[in-house]
Formats: structure tokens, C-alpha cells, sequence
């Protein structure tokens, strides 16, 4: 069951005035990740509400589609917010963190340039943490239907008589 944000003692209105600080892309409280915008928040369970702030901002940088809003990366990432992952992320984020420190970084959410977070995290891409992660990606973002209209996809085509008879060609971004 879903907490008022008040019970946790921020009010919508203090929400919205943090998310217009600096034009903030991500607004992180106790307990949960909402957007700048407040069009959308994830509640937390196990895992820190700034570990999910940084998951979901890396799950951007490693696959990086402008027109995909960040509730979608929000979504496949969520999966990592069980008891049984908490303590995995929670070391894979202080891995992170800390390679974003050895560039000169706060840490990896304090970079404002993409080429720059994008250093960082070739940083760690041998690792098992990036690796799980980047895999989870695959199927956690791109098996959302959500998502398939903002890539012109249709879904599978098999049970309407294949993609042929159904525009193959259409595509019009390629």
C-alpha cells in the first residue's frame, strides 16, 4: 500500500518547489524517486532512494533514447528493488560512485555531461554489477509495449500473417 507523501513529511507542494530547484531531473525523498516534473514517482522498498535515482539515470546513459521518457527506465530498473538485490546494488552503486570519484565526481548523479557519465561507466563495464544490469536492460526496457510505438514497432507479427503483409517497409526512421 502506497504512503501519502505527507505521512513521510513532504507535501506535493514541497515536492513540486524541490523539482523546480535547478530544473532537476529527478527528485529523490525518502522512499521514493519521483521526476523532475512530478509526472511520475517510484516508491522504494530495499534499495536507497538515491541508489534508484542512480540506476535509473544509468540505465539512460548505457541505452540512451532521447524520445523515452525516464518512467520507462524507472520501470525496467525497478526489478531491482527487492530484499534479496538490495545489498548487491547498494555495492554496485558505491563501485560506481566511486568510479565517478576517481574522475573527479561528487558521484555518478553530480555529472552533468553525458560524455562524462559515459566515461565513467566504461569504466566499470568489465564488472558484474554494469553487466547485470545492462542485460536486465534488454528485456526490462525494451519489453515494455509501452515503448514500442516511440520505435515504430508493432509487436509480433506471426499470429497477423508477418511483417510482409504488414508494412515491412513502413519504417521510416532507418
Amino acid at each position: 500500500m502506497t504512503q501519502p507523501l505527507k505521512s513521510r513529511g513532504l507535501t506535493r507542494r514541497q515536492l513540486l518547489s524541490m523539482s523546480a530547484v535547478a530544473g532537476a531531473s529527478m527528485v529523490v525523498g525518502a522512499g521514493f524517486v519521483a521526476s523532475g516534473n512530478a509526472a511520475w514517482a517510484l516508491e522504494t522498498t530495499a534499495v536507497k532512494p538515491e541508489s534508484m535515482a542512480t540506476l535509473i539515470q544509468m540505465a539512460r546513459d548505457i541505452y540512451p533514447h532521447d524520445q523515452v521518457p525516464d518512467q520507462y527506465y524507472a520501470v525496467a530498473v525497478k526489478g531491482y528493488d527487492s530484499a534479496e538485490n538490495a545489498e548487491k546494488v547498494e555495492a554496485g552503486i558505491a563501485e560506481l560512485n566511486a568510479a565517478a570519484q576517481a574522475a573527479g565526481h561528487a558521484d555518478y548523479l553530480s555529472i552533468g555531461w553525458e560524455e562524462d557519465r559515459v566515461a565513467v561507466l566504461k569504466a566499470i563495464e568489465g564488472g558484474a554489477f554494469f553487466q547485470t544490469v545492462r542485460a536486465g536492460l534488454v528485456t526490462g526496457l525494451y519489453n515494455q509495449k509501452e515503448v514500442w510505438p516511440i520505435f515504430g514497432y508493432q509487436g509480433e507479427s506471426f499470429s497477423q500473417g508477418g511483417y510482409i503483409e504488414r508494412g515491412f517497409n513502413d519504417i521510416d526512421w532507418l
